[in-house]
């Protein structure tokens, strides 16, 4: 049973680290990226829809971005989402594609991404370490229940811990890589 506790909270985990990596990569560092768009979503025939899905995104250039609707229609609606959203980037149509000129970031600016990321990694800590505390306490309870011993219940909460500081670790491995990859210039 304790066997299932652990694999059940290392799945947990790693689909928190796997959130975190894909918001990251939402993150614009100094190079385009169609990753950076994935946030982005539109109101589609009702259907609030992601970007990915209506049009092919292309990073043709280190500071460019492409994107191709497959329904020509929706260029105004791209564009307008993209104006509103907080990649602080000016779209340009030419009524076939929309073109993204990423302009080089500021040290300013530089840092308040870095700020994002921190706070982004500080959150996902923050679900690892729920994760631990919901696995402990199924675990309390069954050495309340008598399912486990003393001991047996010490060694699987310090298995606990040993998994947490772990996905821990990855998250900060994760956000140094980042904050290097914003600040190169």
């Amino acid at each position: 049973m304790q066997l299932a506790i652990h694999k059940e909270q290392e799945e947990k985990m790693g689909k928190t680290i796997q959130v975190l990596k894909n918001e990251l990569n939402s993150i614009r560092a100094g190079r385009a990226n169609p990753a950076m768009l994935d946030r982005i979503s539109i109101d589609y025939y009702g259907a609030v829809t992601p970007i990915k899905q209506l049009a092919t995104v292309a990073a043709p250039e280190p500071r460019l971005l492409t994107i191709q609707p497959y329904d020509y229609s929706i260029l105004t609606a791209i564009e307008k989402a993209i104006q509103q959203s907080d990649l602080g980037i000016n779209p340009s149509n030419d009524g076939k594609i929309i073109r993204l000129n990423l302009p080089l970031l500021t040290e300013e600016r530089r840092k308040d991404l870095i700020k994002i990321v921190k706070k982004t990694g500080e959150e996902n800590k923050v679900a690892l370490r729920n994760e631990r505390r919901n696995v402990n306490d199924v675990l309390k309870k069954m050495h309340k229940d008598g399912e486990l011993t003393e001991d047996e219940l010490k060694t699987a909460m310090d298995e606990v811990q040993k998994i947490t500081d772990k996905y821990i670790k990855t998250v900060d491995d994760l956000l140094v890589a980042k904050e290097k990859e914003i600040m190169e210039v």
